[in-house]
């Protein structure tokens, strides 16, 4: 499948695209609606309407790559919405691999993960 680095984000467009659009296309698309910039090396995913085909544009330093996948049954199904008017939504690796496998996240539950400590560095003069 997809082995990505940590330091790459991926984003999911919660609009339907028109998938007809090829790498130009959805450079615009990315510009234009999700207000980012497609060379940045991070992962834009689309899906269309009906929701049957779903497509991947990123930039890997020497030119464009879209992953493109049709679910011959079911749909793709986007995150749920975070707030009004947003019009994409950061996801991770492993929710990005079950959206593509047709499993529908609104079920699932992630439980807690560990997170480090921020700690506080106090100057003294």
């Amino acid at each position: 499948m997809l082995s990505l680095p940590p330091s790459v984000r991926i984003y999911f467009a919660l609009d339907p695209v028109d998938l007809r659009k090829g790498f130009d296309g959805l450079c615009n698309v990315t510009r234009s609606l999700l207000a980012d910039d497609p060379m940045s090396g991070h992962l834009f995913v689309f899906i269309n309407r009906r929701g049957n085909r779903a497509k991947i544009l990123f930039w890997d330093r020497t030119g464009w790559v879209i992953y493109y996948k049709r679910i011959e049954r079911g749909t793709f199904r986007a995150p749920k919405r975070p707030g009004l008017g947003e019009v994409k939504v950061e996801v991770e690796a492993a929710e990005l691999m079950l959206i593509l496998e047709g499993i529908e996240l609104a079920g699932s539950r992630r439980r807690s993960r560990w997170v480090p400590e921020k700690k506080t560095v106090t100057l003294r003069c």
